[in-house]
């Protein structure tokens, strides 16, 4: 295409959504660097704002797409010859076909996928809060994160918060700070305080604002005169009681899952006696455990939440908030909903393990509907999705008490601790955990997370955010000894490599230094390419040096190698004729450089399931001796000395490393390891140790998945379809040809399989069916095939199934794969290399003993649940 002299754009159809195609890839860009080089390239271009929105019509886009050739000029990202420098890596970005309205406009583009500043990745919640507002059952939306003050927040929190705040802010609604303070007993401010600040920790600058929820700050004993009110309004209309057995009788009563509970006694209790005994139990006249308030619904409800459940109880304690105003305080499932509703919840997000819960929840609502004590129009929805599970820690409550009182870390904010306390503490960033919830993704189905996720993520936010440096964790001299006497150097370093706009640092160098020890080895393993006895080495930015004599201590150990350099290789210089030196090492100055204390972290667990493999399920057993290695004689190097705690470093070859803002001082900072350069628990066993993760951990760790496999999955594009209409190939009698729905404005696809000898074709038009959607478009006997149906095949019994997902999945939706992530599919998986991808998956797919559908341990899985085979166990699948 091209501008017209007048400043228009002449295009044709084509020309046109092909700029549209560059104008979704440029606004979907998956790398934060590339983002912000393309906003900053924009930003310099006349009548351009820095932060582009998406186009909302033609016009606009076609003016920002006429700009991106001198946008992309102008940004960091390329050289000052225009060439694009090599250090951006290729992105996969899979882009949604445009379509022309009749007016010509292009049609609105769909909401990305991205983290929490670029749109929520849809999922079943997001449809259902899309079908409420179009069906105007609410004009916005509210949520709302509702914690217990009883503890510390860990990552499965991150999730809800990510997820609840992250809503409100992408469809124009609100989300309020609520506490959950109904028990006073084990409620404490040091709890409240901490919460509230890792919710602005994770949230504010996302979400705007430095308080991220609207309003003031609200607790569930802010409405304590409500729900009081609502309990005796259910006493009076006979739906609840107040109970005299004891907590052991109540237990036997409630019956078990497979027995139906028996009425209490008192449950016939006349409205007088029970209001009397209400009244008395709000005066303090009733010890603790005498009597109780249950409602009064269904003993032989074979939802035991629904057995005549507790809703008030007598606790004699000073409440944080009311004081010793009240000495009964409502049961959870009591407070919870009638909060949500007294406050205008319209979606209530909680985890499954709440999914029983859900019927109590609507049923109290129901039957307060009418006390006048509820004024919103429409009642509050639960909704439920799957809790946070990670592999290599706790997550329990309990556990996590047992690790602080037991003395195993240092408290709640210890950096191996899952606290967001001790996440923060680490060194991980809002925007790296952020970006994790948005991977992990939002569904119904059980989850299992490999650490590696959020590692990954760490990494891919620190890599375009921390500045470099050079640091020696345990240090031993190299002095070189034809260096001339009192001569000092200065090298000059990038400060960062790929943001040139940062500088440059000034690496003294005085002819002695030091580097790490285990980049010096008398007797080096085979591949070993740095220093050895008469072997070479190159200290980065400096000098080729040789090693010569070494210095022993009175135990035998080396504590000085003495070198000599050459000087002609000043710099990264190899003379013509001389072979290249293979091994470069990070050293600092040893008169110039400064003490630092360097704590290196890894998984506090060495197992992925702590305890799971031990008889009595102790998880202690399986803490990781190495979680923790400390180096207080690490040297850095001086441009460090102004090094502000909670401040991010890259030490070249070590690993991403945090300011510690509690332990530092000055003078003497503490570094933090956030995350090594690279996953050192993909292909060997046992916890990262040392500088590189060459050192291995003495406990047994599971292997986990190599990237190479995690990066092949992911990169599947797999969707719920739904088979149209079906008829047999004109050509070959064993094949079907379908058209299949997957969601695509396009509309259905033609797939061409191979079923028709295993299912009737009068069985086939209908079928939810699950298809593999960017493999190559092949020729079948003459007809174009632009996808692959999978299927579970018994080769043995001659059986066949279609792979089907839930019956509530969406057609359209994207498949995932329990315990790797969000799937980052290739567009269309045509090269050579790409098109080994689905093979190399494809072998360790199968059915488990249940017909579920799994990669290896984890499940296929849509929101609505896995996917399955009807009848078809422990069979491949393809």
């Amino acid at each position: 295409w091209g501008a017209t002299p007048g400043g228009g754009i002449a295009m044709r159809r084509g020309e046109l959504l092909c700029a549209m195609s560059v104008l979704s890839l440029a606004t979907a860009m998956a790398s934060r660097s590339q983002r912000g080089a393309l906003s900053r390239g924009l930003s310099l271009l006349p009548g351009v704002g820095r932060n582009p929105a998406p186009a909302d019509n033609a016009a606009l886009a076609f003016s920002l797409v006429s700009a991106l050739p001198a946008a992309l000029r102008n940004s960091r990202s390329l050289c000052a010859s225009g060439r694009p420098r090599p250090q951006l890596a290729p992105m996969r970005v899979a882009l949604r076909p445009l379509t022309m309205q009749a007016q010509g406009e292009a049609q609105a583009p769909a909401k990305q996928a991205g983290g929490a500043e670029e749109g929520l990745r849809r999922n079943f919640i997001s449809n259902m809060i899309e079908k409420d507002l179009e069906s105007k059952l609410h004009s916005s939306i509210v949520t709302r994160f509702p914690p217990e003050p009883n503890g510390y927040l860990h990552i499965g929190h991150a999730k809800s918060i990510c997820l609840n705040f992250g809503l409100a802010k992408e469809y124009g609604g609100v989300t309020h700070m609520r506490f959950d303070d109904t028990n006073p007993v084990k409620e404490d401010q040091e709890y409240v305080d901490s919460i509230l600040d890792d919710v602005r920790w994770l949230v504010s600058d996302s979400v705007g604002g430095a308080d991220p929820w609207s309003g003031k700050v609200r607790h569930a004993s802010d409405y304590f005169d409500t729900l009081y009110e609502a309990a005796v309004y259910l006493i009076k209309n006979g739906k609840a009681y107040v109970d005299s057995l004891t907590a052991d009788e109540m237990k036997e009563y409630r019956g078990t899952l497979k027995e139906a509970g028996k009425d209490s006694p008192y449950r016939t209790r006349s409205v007088e006696e029970s209001l009397a005994l209400f009244e008395a139990m709000k005066n303090g006249e009733v010890d603790e455990g005498v009597h109780i308030v249950r409602m009064k619904i269904d003993m032989s409800s074979p939802n035991i939440k629904l057995r005549d459940p507790a809703m008030y109880r007598v606790r004699k304690a000073t409440h944080v908030m009311t004081g010793d105003k009240w000495c009964i305080y409502p049961m959870y499932d009591f407070a919870h909903c009638i909060s949500d509703a007294v406050e205008g919840i319209t979606h209530s997000l909680c985890t499954l393990e709440f999914e029983d819960h859900r019927p109590l929840y609507d049923w109290v609502l129901d039957a307060i509907k009418d006390s006048g004590l509820i004024t919103s129009p429409v009642m509050p929805r639960q909704t439920e999705f799957s809790r946070l599970n990670l592999q290599y820690t706790v997550l329990s409550k309990r556990k996590l008490i047992q690790l602080v009182t037991g003395k195993y870390v240092e408290g709640w904010d210890d950096p191996r601790m899952p606290t967001i306390a001790g996440i923060r503490r680490r060194g991980v960033t809002p925007a790296a955990l952020r970006l994790f919830c948005e991977r992990i993704g939002i569904s119904k189905a059980d989850n299992n997370i490999d650490m590696s996720v959020l590692e990954d993520c760490s990494r891919e936010v620190l890599e375009e955010d921390a500045l470099r440096a050079f640091a020696v964790l345990d240090p031993i001299k190299l002095t070189i000894s034809n260096w001339p006497e009192g001569k000092v150097e200065e090298f000059e370093a990038e400060i960062h490599p790929k943001r040139p706009e940062l500088g440059t640092r000034k690496i003294p160098f005085s002819g002695t230094v030091m580097i790490d020890r285990e980049d010096f080895s008398e007797d080096p393993p085979k591949g070993f390419f740095r220093l050895v006895p008469g072997g070479q080495v190159r200290l980065r930015f400096a000098y080729v040096v040789t090693a010569g004599e070494m210095v022993r201590n009175a135990a035998g150990k080396v504590v000085e190698i003495k070198c000599t350099y050459e000087a002609e290789t000043r710099a990264g210089f190899t003379p013509e004729g001389q072979k290249r030196v293979k091994g470069i090492v990070q050293w600092v100055d040893a008169d110039a450089g400064l003490p630092a204390t360097v704590r290196v972290y890894d998984r506090l667990f060495s197992t992925p399931a702590p305890g799971k493999d031990h008889e009595d399920d102790d998880f202690l057993k399986d803490l990781n001796p190495d979680s923790l290695q400390e180096y207080k004689n690490a040297m850095v190097e001086p441009s460090l000395k102004d090094a502000q705690p909670g401040s991010h470093y890259q030490f070249e070859r070590v690993g991403f490393f945090y300011v510690d803002p509690k332990d530092s001082a000055a003078g003497a900072p503490v570094f933090n390891r956030v995350v090594s350069l690279r996953d050192n628990w993909a292909n060997k066993e046992g916890a990262a140790g040392g500088k590189g993760g060459q050192k291995q951990a003495a406990a047994k760790a599971a292997p986990a998945v190599a990237p190479a496999d995690v990066e092949d999955v992911l990169r599947l594009e797999i969707r719920v379809g739904k088979i149209v209409s079906c008829e047999r190939h004109p050509d070959a009698e064993s094949l079907y040809v379908e058209q299949i729905d997957l969601g695509e404005a396009t509309g259905p696809r033609t797939i061409v399989s191979g079923l028709a000898n295993y299912i009737p074709l009068e069985e086939m038009a209908g079928r939810m069916c699950t298809v593999v959607c960017n493999l190559k478009p092949a020729k079948m006997r003459g007809v174009i095939s632009a996808g692959m149906v999978l299927c579970g095949a018994d080769k043995e019994g001659g059986t066949v199934e279609i792979l089907e997902p839930p019956a509530d999945a969406e057609v359209g939706e994207l498949v995932t794969f329990e315990g790797f992530g969000a799937p980052t599919p290739d567009p269309v998986l045509k090269s050579g290399s790409a098109q080994k991808v689905w093979p190399r998956v494809a072998v360790d797919l199968k059915t488990d003993g249940e017909g579920a559908a799994m990669y290896k341990s984890g499940r296929m899985q849509t929101a609505a649940g896995p996917l399955t085979c009807k009848t078809l166990k422990n069979t491949p699948v393809g």
